[in-house]
């Protein structure tokens, strides 16, 4: 249930090294209070729930209006780990720019190091395809550029990543979690948080069923056919929203990727968008001309399902009292060492902190 919108300003901005070194610490001593706790997938869960993910980032002392929570999070959750992974049997792949696109080499190091009880050819599919469609098949106009992937040695994941939009300078998250995730590409995301709404092409949307289904169809066609009628949708009389995605199209270049489509035969929507070359236009054609061509139904709601915005880290509310921050990091290890040995009072009062917080949540 949506409860509020927050309208907070951009900032910019990082986190200092003195309170990164402390979040990456403290992310260290809750992820191992909570696995040790309730285990690795309750962690993933967690990770995958918006506010808590936000909660966190605020416990861990960014700032309460930050997008750089999202990167500076999963950064201090991927160190402060490290070394720990098969401890925790939770392990961290991904993160921001560059280090993103090096996920899957990731998992492959890590499924080398680590026993794990799944196939990582299936936590790489994942991963891909993850991106793939919040790049390809949810058009919204943010581009992405974090990519965190955390996983456990059972084979559950969550995926936490991040999009911007280099025009309105906001910013867009997406989660993901594997646990009931029946499809890739019909209705797949946990949350999507952002701040302000605009012009979407959903096709991961439960009513552009039939316009997957169509578009995985037209991608099996001979590409002068499609051409052509790329070639009318140009020449027709369209709705305004239509316009925004028609622009930009071009038909030598959409050609060459029909090509490898009309080739592989893709069996459904999900393999004709993990097809390598297949990407926002190329999806976008095919969708309008089943659309506007063929009368399908296409969805152009956005996803946005929790709401509040993004900025960059510059010390707001207020700075952060190192002194109490240490003091915190040491409550827990304290508490987490007393409960190995067998005295678990303090535990115990975290759990009941923890659901006292719950309680307070809207229902």
């Amino acid at each position: 249930m949506k409860t509020g919108i927050a309208n907070l300003p951009l900032h910019y901005g990082k986190a200092p090294r003195w309170l990164f070194l402390r979040m990456k610490e403290l992310a260290k001593q809750i992820t191992i209070a909570i696995v040790s706790e309730f285990g690795a997938e309750e962690m993933l869960k967690r990770l995958s729930d918006p506010f808590w993910f936000q909660a966190l980032g605020c416990i861990l002392g960014f700032d309460w209006h930050s997008s750089g929570v999202t990167t500076t999070v999963c950064g201090a959750l991927k160190e402060g780990i490290k070394g720990l992974e098969k401890d925790l049997g939770l392990f961290i792949a991904g993160g921001k720019g560059k280090v993103s696109r090096q996920t899957p080499l990731e998992i492959e190091k890590l499924a080398e190091k680590y026993p794990l009880r799944i196939n990582p050819e299936s936590l790489i599919y994942a991963s891909r395809m993850s991106a793939k469609v919040d790049n390809t098949a949810l058009q919204d106009g943010y581009t992405l550029y974090h990519h965190s992937f955390i996983f456990s040695k059972n084979g559950s994941w969550t995926i936490v990543q991040q999009g911007m939009n280099e025009i309105t300078g906001f910013a867009r998250r997406y989660h993901w979690l594997s646990d009931n995730l029946k499809s890739f590409v019909c209705e797949p995301h946990s949350a999507i948080c952002c701040n302000r709404r605009g012009v979407v092409l959903n096709m991961v949307a439960r009513e552009s069923e039939e316009t997957r289904s169509l578009t995985t169809s037209l991608s099996r066609e001979k590409p002068d056919k499609i051409i052509s009628a790329v070639k009318k949708l140009k020449e027709l009389n369209l709705p305004r929203t239509h316009q925004v995605f028609i622009q930009n199209l071009r038909e030598n270049s959409l050609k060459k990727v029909l090509i490898k489509t009309y080739e592989k035969w893709p069996a459904n929507f999900e393999e004709l968008l993990a097809i390598r070359g297949v990407g926002p236009k190329t999806i976008r054609a095919l969708a309008l001309i089943s659309e506007l061509i063929y009368g399908t139904n296409l969805s152009f709601r956005d996803p946005v399902k929790f709401s509040f915005a993004h900025g960059g880290k510059d010390g707001h509310p207020y700075p952060v009292n190192r002194e109490v921050y240490d003091k915190s990091i040491r409550i827990i290890q304290k508490a987490i060492l007393e409960a190995k040995i067998g005295r678990r009072e303090k535990i115990e009062t975290l759990k009941r902190l923890n659901n006292f917080g719950l309680s307070l949540l809207p229902s």
